[in-house]
């Protein structure tokens, strides 16, 4: 008997219970099936359009700054403005995103891309969201070659793009798109949740921006 084996007999001694249980197994397998969804407050019922000005107060709430633009086309051009209003380099690093790939960068003649992972020599990084979520303002990343989980923390600015339309009210309606685009009990090697840049009180509770992440987050929604 392995020393998993011991703990868990220890475990089904300790509530009485058997381990060929049909019926808690039963019950296990019904929940799991179910994915029931937990208490959505009522700030998160709100139509698309009172999800999108949510998600844009929450966002700046907690320090990031947003644009907004029509189209892809125009975030080539909303990248350059943004180097070059906080001086800089034209320089940014980028995944595989099919929809990024497709803004026709090469509209932007003096910007340098560079793509795969960061290695932490980045001073600014582009990522492009799965989801945002209305209530808390907050951005959903999985990870995967076209939006490595490297640049959402090394450089020290990330400037992510964002589908309008994949603005949700709540997290429990991402989690669903997340399991409807992956199939069920399929997850990334990482799912990101970031709110603000990063920012810690650690030290005598003063604020302290780019402590454990970018020291400034930059969100180009597309409409």
């Amino acid at each position: 008997m392995s020393a998993r084996d011991t703990v868990l007999g220890k475990i089904r001694a300790s509530m009485r219970v058997s381990a060929t249980d049909a019926e808690r197994r039963k019950t296990v397998m019904a929940r799991l099936e179910e994915a029931p969804r937990g208490v959505i407050p009522d700030r998160a019922n709100l139509p698309k359009a009172g999800q999108l000005e949510l998600f844009c107060a929450m966002a700046s709430q907690f320090g990031a700054t947003l644009t907004r633009v029509d189209d892809y086309k125009a975030v080539p051009e909303e990248v350059t403005t943004y180097l070059r209003s906080r001086n800089l380099p034209a320089e940014i690093r980028m995944g595989a995103d099919k929809r990024l790939k497709k803004a026709g960068w090469e509209t932007e003649k003096n910007l340098e891309i560079r793509h795969g992972a960061s290695d932490g020599g980045d001073l600014a990084g582009v990522s492009h969201a799965m989801a945002g979520i209305a209530e808390t303002g907050t951005l959903a990343l999985a990870s995967g070659h076209d939006n490595p989980t490297t640049i959402n923390f090394l450089p020290e600015h990330h400037i992510v793009v964002l589908k309008a339309a994949d603005i949700k009210g709540d997290m429990e309606s991402v989690w669903t798109m997340l399991r409807k685009e992956r199939g069920k009990g399929e997850m990334p090697r990482a799912f990101n949740l970031i709110t603000g840049p990063s920012r810690s009180g650690d030290i005598e509770q003063t604020i302290l921006l780019g402590a454990h992440g970018p020291r400034a987050l930059h969100v180009i929604i597309v409409e």
